[in-house]
């Protein structure tokens, strides 16, 4: 089997453009009945242009060729991986959200990995000194939320800084049918908001780089020298599962689906089905009873949410488990009426908004990107007041976006 691949590799080999330009591995005609199949999967189109170097890989645990992790594979086709850099969550994928990851050696290859979500948040000069090539590989899910775009950004810049190269194994976006939200104030960037996209930004992550690099997004404008391994057979409408749950707690394909419009709850003092095994699919409080039939109550969960907001107390409000899916895709906006809803039901309304996950004001501001949302669902606006308040820039946004999809 070693052999067969092998004989592959050194004939496509001859196939594969190896110029370090931006566009790369063009996949032909798009159809619905052909199956999708991520950068990863197409290792025709790269394993040639790995051979003889020394290659780097940020990864974590939906960092997969089939139903194995991309570095097990690489690393038994020869592939001369002298590092692993790991994310928010870790490598393999164990580590809670917001929990700092240390360096180690993976118990799997030996291969070291080091850390980019603890005592530094990107490669240094004496981590790439012996790398020739880095590769990105992380399965994202569409929202300017959810960091794994804020990693790759500094990946790129650290790819910039010391003259190395990125190639980027594409992979679609569940929720790239979703374009919506206010474009990010920049008084509230942080790390859940780096760059001036809406809350669902219909990227994938590739084409998040070439967004980055055109518009000048990274530190002092610098360009990354990208290579990027595009999806075959994919668009943005295309309804895509994922194989792996791209974290602890969006561990159901129902989860990641409501991510986009549940992830505001963040920045609420409800419970949004942390300590539970089905996050982001239920919300709720104490506060709340008599007001809802529907009840849960959260625990301490090791690798979840360990101490959860209203841990070990009976919360009361919506169930959204079963809650039909297609009804998102076919309006192709984050519902905001259950923020609407549960404020309207809570009797503390002046603790709606006070996070307990910061202990601070302010998380709403970030997580939704606009100064004016709590004061409008105060105020009692209507979605349309809402929504209106995100033009022109939402528009202006999608406008742009066109420039760099290399999924049209």
């Amino acid at each position: 089997m070693k052999l067969l691949l092998s004989l592959i590799a050194v004939l496509s080999f001859y196939l594969v453009d190896k110029s370090p330009s931006t566009h790369v591995a063009v996949p032909e005609a798009v159809t619905e009945k052909d199956q999708i199949q991520t950068g990863a999967e197409q290792t025709d189109k790269y394993l040639p242009y790995l051979r003889g170097k020394r290659v780097a890989i940020l990864a974590n645990q939906t960092s997969i060729i089939g139903k194995t992790h991309l570095v097990d594979s690489l690393h038994r086709l020869g592939i001369n991986i002298v590092k692993v850099f790991g994310p928010e969550h870790g490598f393999r994928g164990n580590a809670s959200a917001g929990t700092a990851v240390a360096d180690e050696a993976d118990q799997a290859t030996g291969i070291p990995i080091v850390s980019l979500y603890g005592r530094k948040n990107k490669p240094t000069k004496e981590d790439l000194a012996d790398v020739d090539i880095l590769i990105y590989d992380l399965q994202d899910v569409g929202c300017r939320f959810y960091t794994n775009i804020n990693a790759l950004a500094r990946l790129m810049e650290a790819c910039h800084e010391n003259g190395k190269e990125l190639l980027i194994l594409d992979r679609p976006n569940p929720n790239g049918y979703l374009i919506d939200g206010p474009i990010l104030d920049m008084r509230f960037r942080s790390g859940i908001g780096m760059f001036p996209l809406p809350m669902s930004h219909g990227l994938t992550v590739g084409e998040f780089a070439q967004m980055a690099n055109g518009e000048g997004w990274l530190t002092n404008k610098v360009k990354c020298n990208l290579r990027i391994i595009k999806v075959a057979n994919y668009h943005h409408d295309m309804p895509y599962d994922l194989p792996v749950s791209p974290s602890p707690n969006l561990n159901t394909q129902q989860a990641v689906m409501l991510y986009p419009s549940t992830c505001l709850f963040e920045g609420t003092y409800l419970n949004h089905g942390r300590g539970t095994y089905f996050p982001f699919t239920v919300l709720g409080s104490p506060e709340l009873k008599g007001k809802f039939e529907f009840s849960f109550t959260p625990t301490g969960i090791k690798g979840m949410a360990e101490t959860p907001l209203f841990m070990n107390q009976v919360c009361y409000g919506l169930d959204l488990r079963n809650y039909d899916i297609e009804q998102l895709r076919q309006k192709k906006q984050i519902n905001l009426q259950w923020v609407m809803e549960l404020y309207k039901a809570s009797p503390h309304k002046e603790k709606f908004f006070d996070s307990s996950l910061s202990k601070e004001m302010g998380v709403i501001e970030r997580l939704v990107g606009s100064g004016l949302f709590r004061q409008q669902i105060i105020d009692g606006k209507s979605e349309k007041e809402i929504r209106a308040s995100w033009e022109p820039g939402l528009s202006q946004y999608k406008a742009m976006r066109k420039q760099y999809l290399l999924y049209p």
